[in-house]
């Protein structure tokens, strides 16, 4: 049976699609056909994680949204050299005019559902993951409705865990099956052990991970998949711990 995954944050700058693609990285590493929505169609960018040349992408989420395309023809594979398994993108476009018609006329969300399903049923994906828009809109909303296990990463900050509490508070009342938290980039100052007791006591949810800030990822710049660049690294390790948190019945 296939897994509906949406990763999600309050405020931009966490992490979240860095933290889509290596989820997607080791999911896919373990043999598994993952499919990776990029719904964060005001400001998009986790195509450039998986090395996707828009000049090869001939339709886009924003197609299929108004009508121009099917799903599937929406979908490129971005499996990286040696992993068993398989990884579809469907990425947002990053055309100026294209977002921008966006944020004037909107578009009909309910499409986005039948989409997701069609993708789960044409690609026979293991795992749909949907790397959201920051913040609660109509289309966050429906992407944590749908989803069996929400993920939502946070800093250890004032503003994301304000922020986060609305998000987790939402999400109870949608009714989503499962939640959890992981807490990015921490500075190396605090205590792992500390932030991830104090944020399941602020928010009475489990804390999957709490990453710690890394300069091999600064360096990294988006420029790859951190986790096969770094299989060995303790953030790879912990990222690895997630995978088995969600992918758990």
């Amino acid at each position: 049976m296939s897994l509906i995954i949406s990763i999600h944050s309050f405020r931009g700058g966490t992490g979240k699609s860095n933290t889509v693609a290596n989820l997607a990285a080791l999911m896919a590493s373990a043999g598994r056909r993952v499919g990776v929505v990029d719904t964060d169609i005001a400001s998009p960018g986790i195509h450039v994680l998986f090395g996707l040349d828009v000049e090869q992408v001939t339709f886009s989420l924003n197609d299929y949204l108004w009508g121009r395309c099917e799903i599937r023809q929406a979908t490129y594979d971005v499996t990286p050299v040696g992993v068993m398994g398989r990884i579809f993108l469907i990425p947002s476009s990053i055309k100026a005019g294209e977002i921008a018609r966006v944020l004037r006329e909107g578009y009909d969300v309910g499409l986005l559902n039948d989409g997701f399903h069609r993708l789960i049923d044409d690609l026979r994906l293991d795992v749909l993951m949907i790397d959201t828009h920051p913040g609660l809109n109509e289309e966050t909303l429906l992407s944590i409705a749908v989803s069996d296990v929400l993920t939502v990463i946070l800093r250890p900050d004032q503003q994301d865990y304000q922020g986060t509490g609305v998000a987790v508070e939402v999400a109870r009342k949608l009714d989503v099956p499962r939640m959890v938290i992981v807490v990015n980039k921490t500075p190396q100052v605090f205590d792992p052990a500390e932030v991830k007791a104090r944020v399941e006591q602020a928010y009475g949810c489990e804390v999957a991970a709490v990453l710690p800030h890394s300069d091999e990822m600064m360096i990294l710049a988006s420029g790859g998949i951190f986790v096969l660049r770094y299989p060995e690294h303790p953030i790879t390790s912990a990222l690895k711990q997630v995978v088995a948190r969600l992918m758990a019945q």
